[in-house]
C-alpha cells in the first residue's frame, strides 16, 4: 500500500506549502464554518467561494485533475444524506411519478437544497484536500496539538494514520494466503463466510498484540504523548500576508452575501 495517499504532493515548493500548518487549519475551518452558514440557493456566493478555492490550488501547485478526482470521493456519502430531500421538502411540485402504489413528488425548494447542500459539501471538500496536500499529515497533529486540540485525540489519530498502512499490508498478506488455497472456487458459501469471519477475529486479535509492543517499546524509548516533527512551526510574514488578503476576501464576499 502507498504510504503518501493522503500528503502525495506536500513536499512540493509553493506559497501555500511555505504557510504554517496552523495558519492552514484555522483558515480551512473559517472557510468551511463559511460555507455552511450560507443560505440555500446562494448561487453567486457558491461561485465566488470556488473562484477563490481555485485561485489557492492554482497557487499551491497541486496537479488540478489530482484533487479534482479526489474531491468526487464525497458525492456519493453526500448522496445517501441528501438524496431524499427534494421528496420531502415542502413546496412547488417540479415533476413527480409513481412507483407500485406510492405516489412520489419532488419540489423545486427540494432540488434546490440538494443543488445547496452538495455545493457546500463540495467547496468544503475542496479545501480539505487543498490542506492535506500542501501539508503533511505530521505537521497537522503538531499544528493541531499548538491549536490545544486533547492530546489524547492527536495521539489517537497519529497511531491511526501511522498503523493503517500496517493493518492494510496485513490484511493483504492474509487475502493472498485465503486465495492461494482455493477460496473462491471451492467450499460452500457458508464456509467461505466462516473463512472471512476467522479472518477478521485473527486480524483484530493480531492487531490488539501489535499495540501492546509498540506501546511497550514507546514506553521504553520515553515517548510522553507529544508529537514531535523536524520542521520547527513557526509564524512568518507570508502567514501575515496570507491571513489578510484571505480575511479581507472572505469578508468582501460576506459583505455581498448580505447584500444579495
Amino acid at each position: 500500500m502507498k504510504h503518501s495517499f493522503l500528503d502525495k504532493y506536500s513536499d512540493r515548493d509553493s506559497l501555500i506549502h511555505r504557510l504554517d500548518p496552523r495558519t492552514k487549519l484555522v483558515a480551512t475551518l473559517v472557510f468551511i464554518a463559511l460555507v455552511v452558514l450560507l443560505p440555500h440557493a446562494s448561487w453567486l456566493i457558491y461561485g465566488l467561494y470556488f473562484t477563490m478555492v481555485a485561485i489557492l490550488i492554482i497557487i499551491s501547485r497541486v496537479p488540478v485533475t489530482y484533487i479534482f478526482l479526489r474531491s468526487l470521493v464525497i458525492v456519493p456519502f453526500v448522496l445517501m444524506v441528501a438524496l431524499f430531500i427534494p421528496f420531502f421538502k415542502e413546496g412547488v411540485e417540479a415533476f413527480s411519478f409513481n412507483i407500485f402504489s406510492w405516489h412520489l413528488s419532488v419540489t423545486y425548494e427540494g432540488l434546490e437544497t440538494l443543488g445547496s447542500v452538495m455545493a457546500k459539501a463540495w467547496l468544503s471538500i475542496l479545501f480539505l484536500i487543498l490542506l492535506t496536500s500542501t501539508t503533511t499529515f505530521s505537521n497537522i497533529l503538531k499544528a493541531l496539538e499548538r491549536l490545544k486540540i486533547p492530546r489524547v485525540l492527536v495521539m489517537i489519530m497519529s497511531f491511526m494514520y501511522r498503523y493503517i498502512f500496517v493493518l492494510t499490508d496485513e490484511v493483504m498478506r492474509m487475502k493472498q494466503a485465503r486465495d492461494s488455497r482455493n477460496f473462491g472456487s471451492g467450499g460452500k458459501r457458508l464456509w467461505q463466510i466462516k473463512t472471512v469471519g476467522n479472518m477478521i477475529g485473527t486480524l483484530f486479535i493480531r492487531s490488539y498484540e501489535r499495540g501492546e509492543r509498540v506501546y511497550a517499546s514507546m514506553v521504553a524509548r520515553g515517548f510522553d504523548g507529544h508529537s514531535r516533527t523536524l520542521d520547527r512551526l513557526c509564524f512568518k510574514p507570508v502567514d501575515v500576508y496570507f491571513v489578510i488578503s484571505l480575511g479581507t476576501s472572505l469578508t468582501l464576499i460576506t459583505l455581498l452575501n448580505l447584500l444579495y
